[in-house]
């Protein structure tokens, strides 16, 4: 039997151990370069029990993808055993950083057991695992813990098969694994407490103070999440203005007092993966308005590590659990860093003796459209493999470079794609660095040699020039168009086939390079995995000041407002609003040269400047905004707060006709603009504008992908749609297009396993890629 999937390094071997004893098998399990053989012999009525178990009583951390079984007429040993793996069949697999399990959570709580409080606590069903690992094969000499020997009672639940710990590489107790410390910041001389450093820490916090903590994947900013006034010296000292804080809970009855909670939502965040997930707020006052400024959610997550645990239990509510960085920068993982650069956020840092190799940050997850979508792909997830359609089994091992901001990469290998735990923002330069040596680290991991690097079409993004510069004749490029490749990360992660007909990408997002050398940003393809046509598109706007627009929404508002009246015209629709009052203290007049004169003002088809701008409007986000996406955000929890009743009709926006085959068909949306200024003028509240906003955008795009489908030739005709792009991660937009495409009688493909941003873009470059390849 060859298993295939997530199954070295969880658990895997032991467990099939275990159940081949309970069936009457003899035979053996190990490891090799492809995932787990098992060679089994018994009764066949045997052997179909056990093959209906193995896919049934799987280890907590593994999933099976595949199972491919055969005769064997070989010798086999008289019992069943666990075999070692040779070396050219190393352990190729690491598997992601999980949270604690239940039976950890109950020995450390149990003052009888030997690993009471014992804060490294873990097992094959939990622990660190890509933060810890230096090199292949995954043992426990090629990773942090190489540095801690084992005691003789560790060593023993290390060899037994029938022990949770067997082979588990970061086992420790308190007797010979890390411990922790206490420093006080910023004062050298002084000495570590240890004995009771958890005890004080839960003092400190309890009083307002600002701690740094060494977590599982990097430092971590915490304090009191109902001390107003430690949340906003947090946000001061690390120059955070208005991003959300993530929320850490002891359990999840304290995460009910302040949040709806699915099911679903409680199923996130109680698994082992345990990701931050959004939540809808109760009452958003019962928190400081600074946790999350000008937004109806909160990011939830669970204690991640058994430190956690014992933190929250001595803490008398939710925490702030922020990354420990300065904004912008990556989160630090070694002590000194630490040291030197957050002794000026916190006091106090909690740390231990065991090194992170790997920075690792939280997952980010939210309920929309009624599934799981991930937003920020790491922690618990990464490096696990994704499964592709089974054509891309034959593909050459590839290396997608992925984007600019939220980047990540992705290694194709044997028809599964590896995708990197989230890098950051690459314009930062210690991200950047991290970045390139996390490209080293996979490679060695796991044995990848490509024939063949992709990037992104844009010709300054830094991962595409990395690209360039690592490739040569023998080691060919090929570039992927921006939202192509959104489109393919879509497709792949849904399994279709790569001999399928294409389908419908409607991409929304910020901003890609466009073939054309424009800006794009809202486009309706007609794609495959290999090649695209841009059949529509949002009608193109001057972005006036270039990327100071994405920083300033009111400069979007106002081009947008030029191109649907004139300048001419503008005065009259925006007299005696206060709108007017507002644009009247903007430099206005160095815009209309730039609009005038087409200088710094490029033309972008961009959906999320839309959004930009519509919450310009609204006065919700206009002068600047401080992270990416904020404006949108504003404008979603806007509309939540709206009853459907309310807005039953969205704007209306015009769908032009392609005026040839290389022109798209363009969504104008100068009548929505003329509708909005009417009902700013007739103080409508702001939550229905916001509302029919989305609802009208939704209706025009579906009426368009209606006209496509319907008017196109043969050759282009269509009965799927991929929803994808970062604008896609609004809840709204998500169910209105997903609702109204499927009442059309169209199948909707979405993203669940992979982020609809740009943190997906790699594996849409690594598919793209491939089927080049096996085409050609």
């Amino acid at each position: 039997m060859r298993v295939r999937g997530c199954v070295q390094g969880v658990g895997f071997r032991p467990n099939t151990w275990r159940l081949a004893r309970e069936c009457g098998l003899v035979g053996e399990v190990r490891n090799d370069s492809q995932g787990v053989l098992i060679l089994a012999g018994g009764q066949p009525r045997d052997l179909k029990k056990f093959l209906a178990r193995l896919e049934r009583d799987q280890p907590p951390l593994s999933r099976i993808d595949r199972i491919d079984c055969r005769a064997f007429d070989g010798d086999l040993p008289e019992e069943f055993r666990i075999s070692e793996s040779v070396a050219s069949e190393a352990d190729t697999q690491v598997a992601p950083d999980a949270a604690l399990c239940a039976a950890c959570a109950a020995e450390i709580a149990d003052p009888a057991a030997r690993r009471f409080r014992y804060p490294f606590t873990n097992c094959t069903n939990c622990g660190p695992r890509l933060s810890i690992v230096r090199g292949v094969p995954y043992d426990r000499a090629r990773t942090t813990m190489s540095t801690f020997g084992m005691c003789e009672e560790c060593g023993q639940e290390y060899r037994d098969p029938a022990d949770r710990r067997f082979h588990a590489q970061p086992i420790a107790c308190p007797a010979c694994g890390p411990q922790l410390a206490l420093e006080r910041l910023g004062v050298a001389a002084a000495a570590p407490v240890q004995a009771n450093a958890l005890d004080v820490v839960c003092d400190l916090l309890n009083e307002g103070a600002i701690l740094a903590i060494k977590g599982l994947g990097g430092y971590q900013l915490a304090c009191d999440a109902r001390n107003g006034g430690a949340v906003e010296s947090l946000r001061r000292h690390k120059h955070r203005d208005a991003k959300p804080f993530a929320l850490m809970a002891r359990d999840l009855a304290v995460v009910h007092d302040y949040c709806h909670i699915s099911d679903a939502e409680a199923a996130l965040l109680s698994g082992a993966c345990a990701p931050i997930v959004l939540l809808r707020a109760k009452n958003p006052k019962r928190l400081p308005e600074s946790v999350a400024p000008g937004l109806n959610r909160l990011g939830f997550m669970l204690p991640t590590t058994p430190l956690h645990r014992l933190l929250l239990q001595g803490a008398g509510g939710p925490l702030v659990m922020t990354s420990g960085n300065l904004s912008d920068e990556p989160q630090i993982i070694d002590d000194q860093t630490a040291r030197e650069r957050l002794s000026g956020v916190a006091a106090y840092a909690l740390t231990h003796n065991r090194e992170i190799a790997n920075r690792v940050d939280d997952s980010v997850v939210r309920m929309m459209s009624g599934a799981p979508r991930i937003l920020r792909r790491a922690r618990g997830f990464a490096p696990a493999p994704i499964a592709l359609p089974p054509e891309f089994s034959k593909a050459p091992p590839l290396l997608a470079f992925g984007g600019h901001l939220k980047a990540t990469f992705c290694l194709l290998k044997r028809g599964e794609a590896i995708l990197s735990q989230h890098q950051g923002d690459l314009e930062d330069a210690l991200t950047f660095e991290d970045y390139r040596k996390n490209l080293a680290l996979y490679a060695a991991l796991f044995d990848h040699a490509p024939q063949a690097l992709v990037a992104d079409l844009h010709p300054d993004y830094l991962s595409s020039r990395l690209a360039r510069s690592r490739s040569s004749a023998a080691l060919p490029l090929i570039e992927v168009q921006h939202h192509h490749a959104h489109i393919a990360a879509c497709l792949a992660e849904n399994l279709y086939s790569l001999r399928g007909a294409p389908v419908l990408g409607l991409v929304l997002d910020g901003l890609g390079w466009g073939a054309d050398g424009a800006i794009w940003g809202g486009e309706l393809m007609l794609a495959d995995y290999r090649n695209y046509v841009r059949l529509g598109a949002l009608k193109p706007t001057p972005m006036p000041g270039g990327t100071a627009a994405i920083r300033e929404p009111w400069r979007n508002l106002y081009a947008h407002l030029v191109a649907a009246f004139g300048r001419a015209s503008l005065a009259s629709k925006l007299h005696a609003l206060e709108l007017d009052d507002f644009l009247r203290t903007k430099p206005c007049a160095m815009l209309e040269a730039m609009l005038a004169r087409g200088v710094n003002a490029p033309l972008a088809s961009s959906c999320g400047r839309l959004f930009d701008a519509f919450a310009a409007l609204l006065g919700l986000c206009r002068d600047r905004q401080v992270y990416e996406g904020q404006a949108g955000a504003y404008l979603e929890a806007a509309a939540e707060e709206a009853s459907p009743s309310d807005a039953e009709c969205g704007y209306p926006f015009t769908l032009g006709a392609p005026l040839s085959d290389d022109v798209p068909a363009f969504i104008d949306s100068a009548p929505m603009w003329a509708a909005a200024l009417e009902d700013l003028r007739g103080e409508t509240p702001r939550a229905i504008m916001a509302a029919r906003f989305h609802k009208g955008l939704a209706e025009a795009l579906v009426a368009l992908t209606q006209r496509l489908a319907r008017s196109g030739a043969a050759d282009r005709r269509f009965d799927t749609v991929a929803l994808s792009g970062g604008c896609l991660q609004n809840s709204i937009l998500l169910e209105e297009l997903t609702r109204r495409l499927e009442g059309c009688g169209f199948v909707v493909l979405t993203h669940r396993q992979v982020p609809a941003n740009d943190g997906g873009l790699a594996l849409g470059q690594a598919a793209v890629g491939a089927a080049r390849l096996l085409e050609s």
